[in-house]
């Protein structure tokens, strides 16, 4: 397996990609999430890449305007469209052969892609799609439910609420949240999850939305979206970057199968 670095351009700033060469003629492009770079979380793009590379895949992934080795100004997730553009543009140049191109993304990576509707990949994998509009809005209830679970399975967290470690008040509003019914599953998405629904609706390719069962992210997503899509998979055990080794195996195997179509 071959590794390069190159440039490309993007509305007139320098942008930087790294390419995994492989001889197939359906490839990976990895939309990185947040304002990480092309390694992602402890290189967990890098090594899904080598990995993908190995099975036959070409991959590239890249650094948007103002992250990492790129030149420009960091207009966060929602103007990345053009970057991703450009980006599958350049890996066509580098490898003509292509004929499907498969883009991939974490967090508010996959809403990127599903804003830009799809930004002309002709398959998507959406892992754990950003619908959290603010820090500061109440979390779904499935996230505290699952916030509890744990906790009533981990015995220090028993002895703080038995030695009165943990205040009551703040217990009770947390157990009224988690009490909260879920919106009836008629009901569209509203805000950035209604966003995303709408971008996805310009899109005629394939789509695969990967959840991490430990993540809030993935969980405040399932809780704005219909459970019911077929599309959806999930991991129970993973948490957001996929890094255990069992989520990492599911990961490369979800992805694996939408390349091979």
């Amino acid at each position: 397996m071959t590794r390069h670095h190159f440039a490309f351009d993007c509305a007139g700033a320098r942008l930087i990609g790294t390419l995994d060469e492989a001889p197939g003629s359906t490839g990976l492009l990895i939309v990185s999430g947040g304002n990480e770079v092309r390694a992602g979380a402890w290189n967990g793009q890098a090594l899904l890449a080598a990995e993908i590379a190995m099975q036959g895949y070409p991959v590239m992934r890249f650094d948007r305007r103002g992250v990492g080795d790129s030149e420009g100004v960091n207009a966060e997730f929602r103007s990345s469209g053009p970057d991703i553009a450009a980006a599958l543009t350049a890996f066509h140049e580098r490898c003509p052969w292509l004929s499907r191109v498969v883009g991939f993304g974490n967090c508010d990576a996959a809403s990127a892609l599903m804003l830009a509707r799809g930004a002309e990949c002709d398959a998507l994998v959406l892992g754990n799609p950003w619908t959290i509009e603010n820090d500061n809005e109440a979390a779904p209830a499935e996230v505290v439910r699952d916030h509890y679970r744990r906790r009533l399975a981990d015995p220090a967290a028993i002895r703080r609420l038995l030695t009165g470690k943990v205040s009551l008040v703040k217990l009770a509003r947390s157990l009224f949240a988690a009490a909260r019914p879920a919106p009836p599953q008629s009901v569209r998405p509203t805000g950035l999850a209604g966003e995303i629904s709408d971008g996805l609706q310009g899109f005629d390719g394939s789509v695969r939305f990967l959840i991490a069962g430990r993540d809030r992210t993935g969980l405040a997503f399932l809780s704005r979206w219909n459970r019911n899509d077929p599309r959806l998979r999930t991991c129970p055990q993973a948490s957001h970057s996929f890094v255990e080794d069992e989520a990492q195996d599911w990961l490369v195997s979800q992805v694996l199968e939408v390349l091979e179509g």
